[in-house]
């Protein structure tokens, strides 16, 4: 191996830098990899920081003008098309200048991350340089779905197989055609956990591209446990009863974050936990809401990393009852900062979360497993400091920028020698 730390040119490519999990993933990859020596810059259509690594292409006021104009024809197939679900489709028709950006750029290697609202699927076809693929959602092999919990991204999507939940337009099966005669040659696929890993080769459409399986890094210097009682102090909340933590974009809103459960759960635990409540972050309070027989707190949307920190400390145990989820941030953040875990054990959170070791890994979608998980954290479990200290040591091993910007420029240079 040859020591490109100095020499490689390395962009990564997402539609923004902040705000949304993924971005936020890929924002935090760009930077471990400057973090550990690298250059590395991040090309995106929107900026939301004054980080002058993140990059906006300088691009002719018509340019400007047909790249601000390209959103709104985005979703026009989206009109003909109609699903019960929740999920957000991406027709990813409208061609872009990235691909000539990008083949005329300096770089060495491009690597892709949330990229369906930046370019068309037949713009991916023509980037000429080294591609890398971090996938931080299903949509690169379905449809135009970015969830599901059908399997047409098994068998291919065809007229025979479409479920009953859609009609009109069927906008899944145009865009994977799409994708199966654009994508001639495979692109390296790298996902954070080894489910979606497990997914992509399973799928109809990139069965045999190669895939690698390295998890989203966080910086354990900044994310780290802070002082419960200073924490609870910070954020005026009592000292003496447990708080339960819940966190998504869209909190309460998003159905595939399982919301819900928890609610059911909190149900099933009436009673038994004295003094329990609920932190909800990511939402507002709602106009309504729901009566759980335990006090709710919303604290809205929080952006800033230190506040976020703060927040993990404060509470005793993060709950992600998540139906379906690659590897999320809220998890990570929550190890990082020493505050253990309950989830389902499914998808990418098996991964993430050792069974009363970091956390409690209930029955896939049991809410009264679901239930015994919390109250095993909060009241059964003489272990609890153990949990933390364990939880820590694993996002400090597992996550760190440094152990995870080493896997990324071993990969690159297997990629460029190739």
């Amino acid at each position: 191996m040859f020591d490109n730390r100095y020499t490689m040119k390395i962009c990564q490519l997402n539609h923004t830098d902040h705000y949304t999990g993924g971005a936020r993933a890929a924002y935090r990859i760009h930077r471990s990899l400057m973090s550990s020596g690298f250059e590395s810059r991040m090309y995106v259509n929107q900026s939301n920081t004054d980080d002058w690594s993140v990059c906006v292409p300088d691009r002719s006021t018509p340019a400007r003008l047909f790249n601000k104009a390209r959103t709104l024809f985005a979703g026009l197939p989206n009109c003909f098309f109609h699903s019960s679900s929740d999920t957000p489709y991406s027709a990813s028709y409208v061609v872009s200048d990235w691909p000539g950006l990008l083949n005329n750029s300096e770089c060495d290697v491009v690597h892709m991350h949330w990229i369906y609202e930046m370019m068309s699927i037949e713009d991916i076809a023509k980037i000429k340089k080294p591609l890398l693929w971090t996938l931080h959602d299903m949509w690169a092999f379905c449809g135009a779905e970015h969830y599901t919990e059908d399997f047409r991204w098994r068998e291919g999507y065809y007229h025979h197989n479409r479920p009953s939940n859609e009609s009109g337009f069927d906008l899944n099966r145009w865009a994977w055609s799409r994708k199966q005669k654009a994508w001639k040659e495979p692109i390296h696929i790298v996902t954070p956990s080894k489910w979606l890993g497990k997914c992509v080769q399973e799928s109809k459409l990139m069965a045999g591209w190669p895939v690698s399986v390295i998890p989203n890094p966080i910086d354990t210097t900044l994310w780290r446990p802070v002082e419960k009682a200073l924490a609870r102090k910070i954020f005026n909340f009592p000292q003496d009863i447990p708080f339960l933590l819940f966190g998504a974009n869209g909190g309460s809103k998003n159905p595939i974050k399982g919301y819900d459960k928890i609610l059911k759960a909190l149900e099933l635990l009436a009673g038994e936990i004295k003094g329990l409540e609920l932190i909800v972050f990511g939402q507002h309070a709602p106009e309504k809401s729901s009566d759980t027989g335990f006090k709710v707190r919303y604290t809205g949307h929080l952006y800033d990393d230190l506040t976020l920190c703060l927040l993990y400390s404060a509470a005793d145990v993060l709950v992600v009852p998540s139906r379906i989820d690659n590897l999320p941030n809220t998890v990570v953040e929550a190890l990082a900062c020493g505050t253990p875990v309950i989830a389902f054990n499914a998808c990418g959170l098996p991964d993430m979360i050792d069974h009363k070791v970091t956390g409690y890994l209930a029955e896939p979608f049991d809410v009264e497993d679901l239930a015994r998980g919390i109250k095993w954290v909060l009241c059964d479990n003489a272990g609890y400091d153990d949990l933390c200290r364990k939880a820590r040591q694993k996002a400090v091993r597992e996550y760190d920028l440094d152990v995870v910007s080493r896997r990324y420029m071993r990969l690159y240079e297997s990629i460029l020698e190739a």
